[in-house]
């Protein structure tokens, strides 16, 4: 059996060095410049060279990054709504000279992780790249205030990977677009729906999930396991979540978990986009797209991450998304139920928003079943609790 989708721009990107090419890489790494990569831009390099952001090769020159800007495509035409960019100091990048190699290093801890070759040097102005990625130049917005906090310059190049940081705790879920491709075809899934989270999957998460799995062979389960906000549930925690909800609650054979190493950006309609073009470069054929995907606040409208996708021919995306309303645990109804489908009053419907849940939980009480399985809030109490105690909070 064949891959049943290609990836975005028709070949998977590969640019991880091995064998003798990889060594003398790393040989000739020690003479060359080094940039100090920050872990967002880590994540960034990571997923360039497994080929998740195919058809980038490194990162955007000013051409992608202005076209990418103004119209959510490359300057050669392909749909891609967000700037992959290398920020550097305006110091160290006045150094810098295209057809130069430079060696990329791990602002903390110093590793060579790879090596870019420059082809530009550029300035940018953050107030309009805000203004076009996150809707907002407002600093409270994470995404925003992450932006600003950037060195004022961007190296573009291609790049290729040496190293890479794969966290144990997560060394079982870690796949690759190539593996992922490879377990759907050894499992004979033809279609396949993608599903991202960062939070644990409630009630409302499982309900639209199920309701793919009716029209699709199966379920790629992939939380973003990258940076977040410093009050979003630890990583270590939702992947426990995510395993107790799956053994109990879904069929095995149905259902693939693997993470996600991206930074998130919370920029709303146009990164709902761009996650549905990674997971169609990990192999999926459906992605769903919820209330607020990839939202902050208050910054979006409710559906805005759905309605960006009619600014794109189907044939431009290449990945099937399925839009769902907003689900809860309606009483009268006695099950799970969305705006769709439920006919009774807000009184009835049980909703809880991440803020809430998130307070109900740091408190060591217990969500209710109407939003949360039993399994899943003993997990995120028990986690929860250890991080207050690690904190002395």
């Amino acid at each position: 059996m064949t891959d049943t989708i290609p990836a975005h721009g028709g070949v998977l990107v590969n640019r991880l060095l091995t064998g003798e090419a990889r060594r003398e890489a790393l040989a000739q790494s020690r003479e060359l410049p080094r940039i100090p990569l920050t872990d967002w831009s880590l994540s960034d390099l990571e997923l360039i060279g497994i080929g998740a952001f195919s058809p980038l090769r490194g990162f955007m020159t000013r051409e992608d990054y202005d076209a990418v800007l103004e119209s959510m495509h490359l300057s050669n035409g392909l749909v891609w709504p967000i700037p992959i960019t290398l920020p550097v100091e305006p110091t160290l990048a006045r150094r810098l000279r295209p057809g130069q190699r430079v060696a990329l290093v791990g602002q903390a801890d110093d590793v060579v992780y790879g090596i870019l070759e420059v082809t530009q040097v550029y300035p940018y102005e953050k107030r309009r790249e805000a203004e076009f990625v996150y809707r907002t130049t407002d600093e409270a917005h994470p995404g925003v205030r992450k932006l600003y906090q950037r060195p004022e310059t961007y190296v573009a190049g291609p790049v290729w990977v040496l190293n890479r940081r794969k966290p144990a705790q997560f060394s079982a879920f870690s796949l690759d677009p190539a593996e992922t491709r490879l377990a759907f075809q050894q499992r004979c899934w033809r279609t396949v729906v993608g599903f991202q989270t960062r939070n644990p999957v409630h009630r409302a998460h499982e309900y639209i999930q199920k309701c793919a799995l009716e029209v699709v062979d199966g379920l790629l389960l992939h939380p973003l396991v990258g940076e977040t906000k410093a009050d979003d549930i630890p990583a270590g925690v939702r992947m426990r979540s995510y395993q107790v909800l799956l053994d109990a609650y879904y069929p095995k054979d149905r259902v693939l978990l693997a993470v996600y190493p991206a930074a998130m950006r919370y920029a709303g309609p146009r990164e709902a986009v761009m996650h549905a073009l990674v997971r169609k470069n990990y192999g999926c054929t459906h992605f769903i797209v919820g209330r607020d995907h990839a939202g902050v606040g208050h910054y979006y409208g409710t559906y805005d991450a759905q309605k960006i996708f009619s600014h794109f021919r189907p044939e431009e995306i290449g990945i099937t998304p399925l839009f769902f309303e907003n689900s809860f645990y309606c009483e009268k109804c006695d099950g799970m139920a969305s705006e769709k489908t439920c006919p009774h009053e807000e009184a009835y419907r049980y909703i809880l928003s991440g803020t809430k849940v998130r307070e109900i939980l740091r408190r060591g009480e217990r969500p209710s079943p109407k939003f949360t399985r039993p399994e899943v809030a003993d997990v995120l109490i028990a986690g929860l609790t250890e991080e207050v105690g690690v904190r002395g909070d």
